[in-house]
């Protein structure tokens, strides 16, 4: 579970800093919001325990560079489903924009006739 729950997350109005924990490491961090930032810490907590477990390694920067890769990993993936996403989206817009103007070009062929 992460350590950088809301309880133990400190936040300090006047400079925008908070106060998390990643993997039993207190870190203050600065940013325009506090509580994205709380569920980043959340988050990348989250995965170096997982890798933790996995793993059975306890060499904090082999975690946080193993965790980093699950991390790129599932950002990579997402984007990847993303441009295809969008790919696809274009492709079928540009097929409906061609199927329109055969249409439009039909009826105007019938209007001229």
């Amino acid at each position: 579970m992460a350590t950088a729950a809301k309880d133990s997350t400190v936040k300090d109005a006047q400079n925008g800093s908070v106060r998390v924990e990643i993997f039993d490491q207190a870190y203050n961090l600065r940013g325009s919001d506090p509580d994205y930032i709380s569920k980043l810490a959340e988050y990348v907590d989250a995965k170096m325990r997982a890798v933790a477990e996995a793993t059975n390694t306890i060499d904090t920067v082999r975690l946080a560079v193993l965790a980093a890769l699950n991390i790129a990993d599932e950002y990579h993936l997402l984007k990847r489903t993303k441009d295809t996403g969008a790919t696809d989206y274009q492709k079928r817009a540009h097929l409906l924009a061609d199927a329109l103007d055969e249409v439009l070009g039909e009826n105007e062929n019938r209007k001229a006739s």
